[in-house]
């Protein structure tokens, strides 16, 4: 059986000074380097929009970031621009181990639709390959980290305990954009209410078996 690391979006426009930044999300990157030593297998999404992704605010006169608006029949919170394809803010954080990462699911292509997950867009529309790439590689436990907690690394995370895998989130290895107060709180009470195992990257030789 082989155990999987998924790095959500470990991009520079999640970073402090990027577009959409979350507060301390460049410390995600060098926990994400040590836990990479523990796996055989990791992959990673990366959030890759077109310029005109109907997600952004600049999309909808007089909305802002973090209003919401119906989507092609789904809720959606706005964002500031971010991770445009082929942007300087859509790359990878430099001190990133890419090399270690076997296989990229770019998400959020579609701009008729966002994309948290990193196994569908919102509406379940379209799948990105992940769950068949995993599943075609034995792959029945998953460890989740990256940006952001509350967003990104929660869809994925739920949608990987939906889909059968047995589901652990390294909780130290990401950060929250917390919109509201205590978002990031919710989210893991959330994950655990789903039967999702909420670690630190110190006990994962534990849990990594």
């Amino acid at each position: 059986m082989t155990n999987c690391l998924i790095l959500v979006d470990l991009q520079y426009d999640f970073m402090p000074g990027g577009a959409l930044a979350v507060q301390e999300g460049d410390r995600v990157v060098p926990i994400a380097n040590h836990i990479m030593e523990n796996f055989s297998m990791i992959v990673s999404t990366q959030d890759w929009h077109p310029a005109d992704h109907g997600s952004f605010a600049s999309q909808h006169s007089g909305k802002k970031p973090g209003d919401l608006i119906d989507l092609h029949g789904l809720q959606q919170v706005l964002w500031p621009d971010h991770c445009v394809m082929n942007t300087e803010g859509a790359k990878f954080h430099k001190d990133l181990r890419i090399e270690k990462i076997q296989k990229v699911f770019p998400k959020g292509q579609e701009k008729t639709v966002d994309s948290y997950s990193g196994f569908f867009d919102n509406g379940k529309r379209k799948a990105t390959g992940m769950h068949e790439y995993l599943k075609e590689n034995g792959v029945k436990k998953i460890f989740v980290c990256g940006l952001a907690l509350d967003f990104c690394v929660k869809f994925t995370a739920v949608d990987a305990k939906e889909l059968g895998y047995d589901t652990y989130l390294i909780e130290d290895a990401c950060r929250a954009v917390n919109l509201s107060p205590g978002d990031d709180k919710k989210a893991i009470e959330d994950m655990k209410a789903l039967g999702i195992h909420c670690i630190s990257s110190s006990d994962i030789e534990k849990y990594n078996v």
